[in-house]
């Protein structure tokens, strides 16, 4: 016969969630007490990496005798002496202190001393006899060379002149009239809004994207002002008429950014699908598609001369164009992140490109790199594309 059975307690039912919970409760109970806490300092490991590193950089003056010059003697003011710590035992370092010294010469000298004795400007290095100068580094004893390009004057800082509100979101493109009577701005809100530049009053609102206005560009040659947004469109807006005459389809993604060609009537768009666009703007025909890029196009700006075509991308590199084939002259590689924005000098023949990284300046037409921009000329990149 079978025997008794025996009653077990029912079993609650619990959800994904809950049991995902509790897994996470138990991982976090494991790691938590040592999460983001670095290891102890071991003592033993930073004297051999400091030690590694003396012998590195002073393995030829390590054990050379102290021979100061006679010059050097007489030389008034403090000492220039810089001693060397040794990589043994700190008492024998202390017995060894005259011979892991590295004299360096007095940087300036009066001028009744100067003929007879070394420069002003020189640097002794007491060297052993028959030992080489490759032998080790000099890095840590070398004058600075002074930068060639000069600093900019200095201008006191502008001052906040006027606010001007209205939009509903963030303002993410400014274009200003070529008579500078007024400007437009492209928002996050889907609107574009157009300002007196005297008074700061609002003039007018265009409505027609469905996503946030990236970019706007306005031409000097007719009356029509271009809008570009994340809805993957590219309007044409009549001034006269204040409403949209022509939209530009072709872009897979978002567009970031457009300008328009000095003297041709042609529009460049750039966007997310890492391929800037030239369009004809009279018959909306897609003139080229120029695709090299890796990733998004956010910047781009033309010319009137070759290379009449220069794009930016998030894949920190920056490209000229050949607009009459439409292919590539020239890649540049000097960002090491994404290059954001550029902006052409508006009398010299050079451009600037600013990312995460640094600002450079680079030459126009052959994009020579010049140099990086100092601090002091950060804030005059910011104003080029309003001049």
């Amino acid at each position: 016969m079978p025997g008794p059975t025996v009653e077990m307690e029912p079993i609650e039912p619990q959800s994904i969630k809950k049991l995902s919970f509790k897994s996470l409760k138990r991982t976090g109970d494991l790691f938590s007490p040592i999460h983001a806490q670095l290891a102890p300092p071991d003592p033993e490991s930073k004297k051999i990496r400091m030690n590694h590193k003396i012998n590195l950089e002073y393995q030829g003056i390590k054990s050379v005798p102290l021979q100061v010059s006679s010059a050097i003697k007489e030389a008034p003011g403090p000492s220039n002496i810089l001693a060397l710590p040794g990589s043994g035992d700190s008492s024998v370092s202390k017995k060894s202190g005259a011979q892991n010294a590295l004299v360096v010469g007095p940087s300036l000298q009066p001028k009744a001393q100067s003929d007879g004795g070394i420069s002003g400007k020189s640097t002794a290095l007491i060297t052993a006899p028959g030992s080489s100068e490759r032998n080790f580094s000099t890095s840590a004893i070398m004058e600075r060379i002074p930068s060639k390009w000069p600093r900019p004057a200095w201008r006191p800082p502008w001052k906040n002149y006027r606010v001007i509100s209205g939009h509903l979101g963030w303002v993410r493109s400014v274009a200003f009239d070529p008579s500078n009577l007024w400007f437009c701005t492209g928002s996050a809100d889907r609107t574009i809004k157009i300002w007196d530049v005297g008074s700061g009053r609002l003039k007018l609102t265009l409505t027609g994207h469905i996503e946030q206005v990236r970019g706007l560009a306005v031409s000097q040659r007719h009356t029509y002002m271009f809008s570009a947004g994340d809805d993957k469109m590219v309007k044409c807006w009549d001034l006269e008429q204040n409403k949209a005459v022509r939209s530009y389809h072709g872009h897979l993604s978002g567009v970031y950014c457009l300008a328009l060609h000095p003297t041709i009537d042609l529009l460049l768009t750039g966007g997310r699908d890492s391929v800037c666009r030239v369009w004809d703007i009279r018959t909306k025909v897609q003139v080229f598609a120029l695709s090299g890029h890796d990733n998004t196009v956010c910047s781009v700006f033309t010319r009137p001369t070759d290379p009449q075509v220069v794009t930016g991308s998030h894949d920190s590199t920056i490209k000229f164009w050949d607009l009459r084939y439409g292919k590539t002259m020239l890649t540049l590689t000097h960002h090491k992140k994404s290059v954001r924005a550029m902006a052409l000098h508006p009398t010299e023949h050079c451009f600037a490109s600013a990312s995460a990284d640094n600002i450079k300046k680079f030459n126009l037409p052959k994009g020579e790199f010049l140099h990086n921009m100092l601090s002091q000329q950060k804030t005059i990149i910011k104003c080029n594309g309003c001049q």
